[in-house]
């Protein structure tokens, strides 16, 4: 990943962390709590493709696992999260624009849903039972409705953030590159224009050069007649 996109996915990274401890997980919802880190994945994956929202998913949840109050084993969510930005990031809209709001709408249900699913098939693996205790239905149907909810105010957020770091005249494919490109062309283009129009002088001398000792030629065979 290019450095830009390292930086801003770090910075959306740690804010959205910041903000589902401090702030959402002490609403006491019922049911699941909303998941403003699985959005800020979603929403980067659909700008930067499936390798880029997988690595995303594995550190954003990495961090998550290791931050407090975590209380599962770590790589649990960073196994969720990175097969979640590499599923998001399959369908990645050309240039990262998108056309309507129903697409992403849906990706970020079946995300809430299909990550929801994917913690808690891990937790039964290595014996963590509580979303039995919870209960799976109510966590399925109120992750879903509350990412929904949370979904248009971050999503598209995330997305035009991505998009405006990946314009960045210091990347390799932004203005500085392309201007580059430009001016690499004028550069050659405006030598061989001046090779080719000394080249054209010269020859335009020597024709000079014949016709002139052409017609001293027939002058001076004029006067010897």
């Amino acid at each position: 990943m290019r450095v830009n996109r390292i930086l801003l996915s770090t910075a959306l990274v740690v804010v959205a962390l910041v903000i589902q401890v401090s702030v959402l997980a002490r609403l006491h919802l019922p049911g699941a709590v909303p998941d403003l880190l699985l959005l800020t994945v979603l929403g980067l994956a659909m700008v930067y493709g499936h390798v880029g929202g997988s690595l995303v998913g594995f550190g954003a949840g990495l961090l998550a696992d290791l931050a407090p109050p975590a209380d599962h084993a770590a790589g649990r969510y960073a196994l969720v999260l990175c097969v979640t930005g590499y599923l998001a990031g399959l369908i990645k809209p050309e240039n990262g624009r998108l056309k309507s709001a129903t697409g992403p709408m849906a990706v970020v249900v079946a995300a809430a849903l299909g990550s929801t699913l994917l913690y808690a098939g891990v937790g039964a693996l290595v014996g963590d039972t509580a979303a039995r205790h919870v209960g799976l239905p109510g966590l399925l149907f109120s992750a879903a409705l509350y990412d929904l909810l949370l979904a248009p105010f971050v999503v598209p957020g995330v997305m035009w953030l991505a998009r405006r770091a990946d314009n960045d005249p210091l990347t390799e494919s932004g203005p500085a590159a392309k201007a580059g490109d430009i001016s690499s062309g004028w550069l050659s283009s405006g030598t061989g224009l001046r090779i080719g129009s000394q080249r054209g002088g010269l020859g335009a001398l020597k024709a000079k050069a014949r016709t002139r000792s052409a017609r001293v030629g027939r002058i001076k065979g004029v006067k010897r007649l």
